[in-house]
């Protein structure tokens, strides 16, 4: 990997901050349970990774997520959700990245986060199912789910909610895609970062 340049360090740090911002201005979708909220803190990742490069998005992440713990805490006294947050950013917007530079047109973008929400909603599912379902149990100190009633809560829930999600964050991201494409690409051109 190559050293960060000052750009870069600056850029993610900025970026960091808006999507921490964007993480706390949630809000939940009413079908669905309250713990399941909306943001679109996946953004600024993104225009991070399309400008400095994989690694700047999933610090992105990684940073807000950091911070959100810091400053508000999590119900388990670990950061289940922290984590199960950062892995659906980061299964989000890799897929996005790759698709987006192999053609590197509006059309590839609008691939690339229709794949990125499905490979995210998906993976997440299983996650849910098989590792943060039972963890938050387990720090809840709440009775464990059986397998069947975890099963209907993915399917039923957590499935289309991070769906749902994605579409959204599509959906923003493309009304300021049309509008920023020069000036990311531009950007992109110029690093050196990572």
């Amino acid at each position: 990997m190559k050293k960060l340049t000052v750009k870069a360090l600056v850029g993610i740090g900025m970026l960091s901050s808006i999507s921490y911002i964007l993480m706390l201005l949630n809000f939940p979708l009413p079908p669905f349970p309250n713990f399941l909220m909306i943001d679109f803190s996946d953004i600024p990742a993104l225009i991070a990774a399309l400008i400095f490069g994989p690694v700047a998005g999933i610090l992105v992440e990684l940073i807000k997520n950091i911070l959100d713990y810091f400053m508000t805490g999590s119900a388990t006294g670990v950061p289940v959700g922290h984590i199960a947050n950062f892995v659906a950013g980061i299964l989000f917007i890799l897929p996005t990245y790759f698709v987006y530079k192999k053609l590197k047109t509006k059309k590839s973008m609008t691939v690339g986060l229709v794949i990125g929400t499905f490979i995210m909603a998906v993976i997440m599912s299983v996650l849910n199912y098989f590792i943060i379902y039972p963890a938050y149990t387990l720090f809840l100190n709440m009775p464990a789910m059986s397998a069947p009633e975890i099963r209907t809560v993915v399917v039923t829930a957590i499935l289309p909610f991070n769906i749902i999600k994605g579409l959204l964050i599509t959906l923003v991201f493309m009304l300021l895609f049309t509008r920023m494409s020069p000036w990311i690409n531009k950007q992109g051109s110029y690093k050196n970062a990572i």
